[in-house]
Formats: C-alpha cells, structure tokens, sequence
C-alpha cells in the first residue's frame, strides 16, 4: 500500500484540541467531512470557505479513507 502525503493536515496539540485540521486554518478534517457527508461537493466548500483548496477537501476524505483501513480489534 502507498504511503499518503499528508501535508495539507496538521496535527497540534495547541489547535482545535489536537485534532486533524488543514494546514494554516482552524478548519478541522472532521467538519470538511461532515460537509461531504451533507451532500457538498468540494467546489461547493471552498466556494463557502475560500482559505481552502479543492486539494485539502481531497485529502481530508483520502485522511478519512486511510483511517478507515485500521482494523478494530475487541478486548476482553
């Protein structure tokens, strides 16, 4: 499997509680999916919030999609 670069989502504990967020913004990677999740395509969310790119909407869904291959394992 290919690495994904992940250079338009930042991580710091100092911002938005530590979660995922696009670089250089507040805008944080679950809210742009949320949008995607109401049925926005990504013309529509940076016409609505012009410091993003069509590139960071697609790399908060490929985030998303990464995230989604970890396997959930039951304890106990």
């Amino acid at each position: 499997m290919r690495l994904m670069n992940l250079d338009r989502i930042t991580v710091d504990p100092g911002v938005c509680l530590g979660k995922p967020t696009i670089k250089g913004t507040r805008i944080t990677v679950d809210f742009v999916l949320r949008l995607i999740a109401d049925g926005h395509d990504p013309a529509d969310i940076v016409r609505e919030y012009p410091e993003l790119a069509i590139d960071d909407v697609r790399q908060a869904a490929g985030y998303a999609a990464w995230l989604a291959t970890e396997r959930t394992v039951p304890i106990g």
